[in-house]
């Protein structure tokens, strides 16, 4: 990753990890804006941040269907949440459904957030867990528990059909879940989820489909409806331009 792009992650508390990807943050240290491409990951954002530009702001960004350019100002600070989807339904607190592709403001004290909890990145994911712990539902549905959990383990590989089939929910109601509470279809959010797969295989230079891709051709064509261009191109990641593969590159 470009030097003046400092990253980390943690990981969630164990009892959080079904509703929570990560705690992450960013710092463009640089006096430079710098240019980047955001990928598709089939996570819902929820960043703090400020740069030397911009004042602090607290930002929800819903799932990404397609690569989008971004530019990261100067000395840019951000702290972010990274929620599964279970997260944004039960945690979040908030209406994500017409979010894909999108991003909402959200008021400056969100979930008890503020401008000093920049300060300090660990104290932010001690603070942010706690928050989060407390927010655990004493039940949740289990058949969409069952259904959050093949989705991930198939990392988005399952057919619609098989997943309904196992979770003995039909296809057009898991469909109506879906769009009702996240805004694409169960479909749409698989193929996120075997492309955020792909990366792991292509920032490791395996450029052929390692998931259910009917050949190569196909796992092209799904590559760069989500990247922009072609797995070969990807890997390259010039400038370290996609920065969510520079992220697993390093990990």
């Amino acid at each position: 990753m470009d030097q003046d792009l400092q990253y980390r992650q943690v990981a969630p508390h164990p009892a959080l990890r079904e509703f929570v990807d990560s705690f992450w943050m960013l710092y463009n240290a640089s006096d430079e804006a710098k240019p980047v491409m955001g990928l598709p990951d089939g996570r819902i954002d929820l960043f703090l941040s400020q740069s030397a530009t911009e004042p602090f702001g607290i930002i929800l960004i819903g799932l990404g269907t397609h690569a989008v350019e971004a530019v990261i100002p100067p000395r840019r600070l951000m702290f972010a949440i990274s929620f599964r989807l279970p997260g944004a339904e039960y945690l979040l607190q908030a209406d994500v459904a017409g979010l894909p592709d999108a991003a909402r403001q959200m008021p400056e004290d969100f979930m008890g957030f503020g401008q000093k909890d920049l300060d300090d990145f660990d104290a932010f994911c001690v603070k942010a867990q706690e928050s989060l712990l407390a927010l655990l539902p004493a039940s949740m549905d289990e058949r969409k528990r069952r259904l959050h959990e093949l989705i991930h383990a198939s990392h988005g590989a399952a057919s619609v059909q098989s997943l309904s089939e196992r979770v003995y929910w039909s296809s057009r109601q898991i469909n109506r879940y879906f769009n009702q509470q996240f805004g694409i279809s169960l479909k749409a959010y698989c193929s996120i989820l075997r492309f955020r797969a792909s990366l792991e295989h292509i920032a490791r230079g395996r450029l052929f489909p390692e998931l259910n891709f009917a050949d190569q051709a196909h796992f092209i064509r799904e590559v760069k409806k989500f990247s922009g261009v072609i797995p070969k191109e990807l890997f390259r990641n010039q400038n370290d331009r996609f920065i969510l593969l520079s992220a697993i590159a390093r990990e």
